[in-house]
Formats: C-alpha cells, sequence, structure tokens
C-alpha cells in the first residue's frame, strides 16, 4: 500500500472551556490525523502522528462551539530541552489584527531522524486579549 502523501492533524477546541480555565488540558484540546500508521494519543494533548519523509503534514484547527473562532497562531518545533530547534518556526510574521490561518503545511524533511519523538509546540489563538493565546507543548511528529 502506498504512504498517503499528507497527513492531516485537527486541533478540535473547547474555546470557551479553555479561555475559562486558561488552559488548553483537561479536555479542552483534542488532537487526532488520520495517518497511516497508528498514532499514539489519539484524541489528547499527547499526539505522536508517524510520519515518513516526503509527506506533507497539515495542521487545521476547529472550534467546538462554531460561533467562537480559533485559529493556529504557530507552530515551533522544540529541540530535547524544550527550545525551538533548527526545524524551525512556523507564524503569523506579527500579524497580530485579524489572524485567518485555517490550514498550516510543511513537508517532512529527508533528514529528520527516525524513531525520535520531534516535539512542537502548537499556538492556538482564541478571540483577543490577555490571555487569548494559548499553547502545548506535548503533540510531536515521529518518522518512521
Amino acid at each position: 500500500m502506498a504512504q498517503k502523501p499528507q497527513i492531516n492533524i485537527i486541533a478540535v477546541v473547547d474555546v470557551i472551556g479553555a479561555l475559562s480555565g486558561r488552559t488548553l488540558q483537561n479536555g479542552n484540546l483534542c488532537l487526532v490525523d488520520n495517518g497511516d500508521h497508528s498514532s499514539t494519543g489519539q484524541g489528547t494533548t499527547d499526539l505522536c502522528t508517524f510520519v515518513r519523509p516526503g509527506q506533507v503534514v497539515q495542521w487545521s484547527a476547529l472550534a467546538v462551539d462554531l460561533q467562537t473562532p480559533v485559529d493556529i497562531k504557530s507552530i515551533t518545533f522544540l529541540g530535547p530541552d524544550g527550545t525551538p530547534s533548527p526545524l524551525g518556526r512556523r507564524d503569523a510574521n506579527g500579524e497580530s489584527e485579524k489572524l485567518d490561518l485555517e490550514h498550516w503545511a510543511g513537508m517532512v524533511p529527508p533528514f529528520l531522524p527516525p524513531g525520535v519523538p520531534h516535539r512542537y509546540r502548537l499556538e492556538l489563538q482564541m478571540y483577543e486579549g490577555e490571555h487569548s493565546v494559548l499553547h502545548v507543548d506535548t503533540p510531536a511528529l515521529l518518522r518512521v
């Protein structure tokens, strides 16, 4: 069976719960993917998506309450110590006025070491204001 050319990761967000509790934990964020392999942590913030070099990974955000907006503000790959890695960061380039980032996509590079989870920070923008941006550092991509 040929591998899928694209894997989709969906971030389903309970925006009201996240903003009220100021956290994406406690059931406020559910991450799922449609990969060919059995990714671990489906439905949690600890999703580890199995990928292969050359595949496109596309992230999307979806609010449980469809009247409440949620967008992806940035995705930053992290090194083993939790600091940004050379894999880089994708963000809104400082555009904080009105984010309309329905999808983020990137290709899995051939130099990504296999068998090692490559964690990333997923930053989500909900509404505007002081506590409108929340993040998790727990999801990862794993090259198989």
